[in-house]
């Protein structure tokens, strides 16, 4: 079992930065991805951005060109990057683990709140 715990979330204006930090209770090297997803109020949860133990990275459409994920085995955490956020990005945004080729996440942080005011 993975215990994931999500850090970095916060209040940002328009045009602004922030990094969150998802550390992981156990190493990471071989977990075959780590993604963040998150969810906005009313709205499905999406996935955002995924990278794979090979370095491989996923973004949604939205995200591309402004968020980077990226992970530090040593440290067992992966980061995501977000500059330049907009209101739209507003939400709670979780890390997840996926084991294997298939699409399922088997666990997941609590999550941590991104509000970003126009």
């Amino acid at each position: 079992q993975v215990q994931l715990v999500e850090s970095g979330g916060g209040l940002v204006q328009a045009g602004g930065s922030l990094r969150l930090s998802c550390a992981a209770s156990a190493s990471i090297v071989s977990i075959y991805a780590m993604g963040w997803f998150r969810r906005a109020p009313g709205k499905q949860r999406e996935l955002v951005a995924h990278i794979t133990s090979g370095g491989s990275t996923y973004y949604t459409d939205s995200v591309k060109g402004r968020f980077t994920i990226s992970r530090d085995n040593a440290k067992n955490k992966v980061y995501l990057q977000m500059n330049n956020l907009k209101p739209e990005d507003t939400a709670v945004y979780s890390c997840a683990v996926r084991l294997g080729p298939n699409l399922v996440y088997q666990y997941w942080g609590q999550g941590t709140q991104v509000t970003v005011s126009s």
